[in-house]
């Protein structure tokens, strides 16, 4: 399918070929409200001719802070359609973390989502000459300077413009090009400082366009969107991508309320992180086995007929007739029901942002709603690789999409270049000379292309351990594997230049707690559990499960489980959830030396 050559572009042509009446929704106090095309356009006019008036100008940059909301979507094409650049922060950094991303990018405009946003967004901005106006897009609190404004008084003198200049957004919008700097994205951090990656209209709509080409959706599917608008995956994917197919974007209130939102939008589309998809499957199978046995062996005896047929599906061969109808049994008496609590229209889900198990595909294989994962960063718009529909590799992140270019450098590392990758990084050469190198991207993923074209991810080049005898170990599929135990909640491997390889294990304590209390362990304190030895005993067995496929050196020897959960306050996770391994290490130091206190295991 044709797509335009910038993301305004993109939004103008649904408008005017789609005319969807359910565009957008959003949840109010009465429920569900359906936004049409039309409706969307006036809004981003509207707001686009407002932020003219206070100021914005092509170039200019426009910080946006905020959840995903329908005014999230609204407020970025309104800057986009006046050639001006979104800077997109993550709602949950700290007002330290935001003001040094504005002293780098010196935005004109700040827009925050909440009165809570804007007072960290008033703090994070104080005494930064650049920024001249700031917007709230919920009312504003009593009190605030004349340089603050409501998003809806934004719009209704915006309102007013556009019926006295009815072509002046159009020609603002058919002025952007594609070569054109659409947004700067700050990567999340995990091997360093944030990076700003500045990527252009051409190319996201680029990668919008490559990416249709594989992923095909229907003008009846509707998008449950759930993720972080500000992280590329979302925007390009749940935003850009569906603006594009003419898919409708429900938007969730949170992520705490995504079931409850499944069951009444009854999406067809989801895109998720593994996470995501690793907790529906663990709250199924514990409602499952809180059933009487009766209904629980019968879950079970239908969940293995699908996973039956999943594999064979991967496998590449034709299920037995046999086989087949029980599985069509199975659906009819079992998984339908668990389909059902999704919204019961969900056909397709899309993953991206860290690698998934082969096993939580299958399981959702079984169920009727196959996983497609794909592999990107926000260097490259994202998407690099994806898995075809039907022809999906677990194990793989899919083959290059068209347009796009992968080969692996002399020390594994997976390179790429083609209409994708960013400018480079705002104000920031000698990163950009590190990343772009005679023309390709450095990834910083180590990886293989198998005999088919489809890519292997292995591990991150950074994030590789090499053990003090010069043996190297990749944590990730370690971790992976560990984190498929119900009693896992996160599971962080460490060795690098020590004699062996040591992991720390956030427990998963909802079903951890449940265990005990099932095997009547008291349950004083979450450190006095993790002292007992019978959990530690649960612990071990997962870690010589692991350890069984893997060489000696690469094997776990020992192991801690903390007491409290990784955040981003303690700067362990960034705000897209993934760990960051080096804080890790500075915060547990003690605990990691302990670790090798009085063993010298051969590594």
């Amino acid at each position: 399918m044709a797509v335009a050559d910038t993301l305004i572009g993109i939004f103008l042509e649904a408008v005017a070929t789609r005319r969807r009446p359910d565009q957008f929704m959003r949840r109010t106090e009465s429920g569900w409200e359906s936004i049409g095309s039309e409706r969307a356009l006036e809004d981003v006019e509207s707001l686009a001719l407002a932020l003219r008036e206070l100021g914005v100008e092509r170039g200019d940059r426009v910080v946006l802070l905020s959840e995903t909301r329908y005014e999230w979507a609204v407020t970025d094409l309104a800057i986009l359609g006046l050639g001006a650049v979104t800077v997109p922060i993550y709602p949950t950094l700290t007002a330290a973390q935001c003001r040094a991303l504005l002293e780098n990018c010196e935005p004109k405009v700040l827009v925050a989502s909440t009165r809570a946003q804007l007072e960290k967004i008033r703090a994070a901005s104080a005494g930064l000459p650049c920024v001249r106006t700031l917007v709230c897009i919920d009312p504003l609190p009593p009190g605030g300077s004349a340089a603050e404004h409501a998003m809806h008084a934004l719009l209704t003198r915006g309102a007013a413009l556009r019926k006295a200049e009815p072509g002046a957004f159009r020609a603002s919008a058919q002025a952007v090009r594609p070569d054109d700097l659409a947004t700067i994205i700050y990567t999340s951090g995990t091997t360093g400082e944030p990076k700003g990656a500045m990527l252009t209209h051409g190319n996201i709509a680029s990668n919008v366009a490559a990416s249709l080409q594989v992923m095909r959706f229907e003008s009846s599917d509707r998008c449950l969107s759930f993720l972080p608008l500000c992280h590329i995956f979302e925007r390009m994917g749940g935003f850009y991508s569906m603006l594009a197919s003419g898919v409708s974007i429900a938007y969730a209130r949170n992520m705490e309320s995504v079931a409850a939102d499944a069951l009444e939008v009854r999406p067809s589309l989801v895109m998720g992180v593994p996470r995501f998809y690793e907790k529906v499957v663990a709250r199924v199978l514990e409602t499952a086995h809180a059933h009487p046995a009766p209904a629980r062996a019968l879950f079970f005896w239908g969940l293995g007929r699908g996973r039956a047929i999943a594999r064979a599906h991967y496998a590449g061969r034709r299920p037995s007739l046999l086989a087949g109808w029980l599985a069509r049994l199975a659906g009819a008496l079992v998984l339908s029901r668990i389909r059902g609590r999704l919204g019961g229209r969900l056909r397709r889900c899309f993953s991206g942002s860290a690698p998934l198990s082969t096993e939580v595909m299958e399981f959702f294989y079984a169920i009727g709603i196959p996983i497609i994962e794909g592999y990107g960063l926000t260097e490259t718009s994202p998407v690099i690789c994806l898995n075809p529909s039907d022809r999906e590799k677990p194990g793989t992140v899919g083959p290059p999409i068209p347009g796009v270019e992968v080969r692996i450098g002399d020390d594994g590392e997976i390179l790429t270049r083609g209409p994708h990758v960013m400018r480079g990084y705002y104000r920031n050469e000698s990163a950009t000379r590190e990343a772009i190198r005679d023309g390709w991207f450095h990834t910083g993923d180590i990886g293989h292309l198998d005999t088919d074209g489809y890519l292997v991810i292995t591990d991150r080049l950074k994030d590789l351990l090499v053990l003090s005898a010069g043996k190297k170990v990749a944590p990730q599929p370690l971790e992976a594997k560990l984190k498929l135990c119900p009693w896992v909640g996160e599971a962080i491997l460490l060795g690098d230049r020590r004699p062996y390889v040591v992991c720390l294990i956030v427990p998963d304590f909802v079903h951890l707690e449940a265990e005990a209390k099932a095997r009547a362990w008291p349950i004083a304190s979450r450190r006095e559990l993790l002292e007992r030895p019978d959990v530690r005993a649960l612990y071990q067995a997962e870690i010589d499960h692991v350890n069984a496929e893997r060489a000696p050196f690469e094997q776990i020897k020992r192991f801690a489980l903390l007491d409290r959960e990784l955040s981003q306050e303690s700067g362990e996770l960034t705000p897209t959830l993934k760990f960051k391994r080096r804080v890790i290490t500075t915060n547990y130091a003690a605990l990691i030396d302990s670790l090798y206190v009085g063993h010298s295991a051969p590594a």
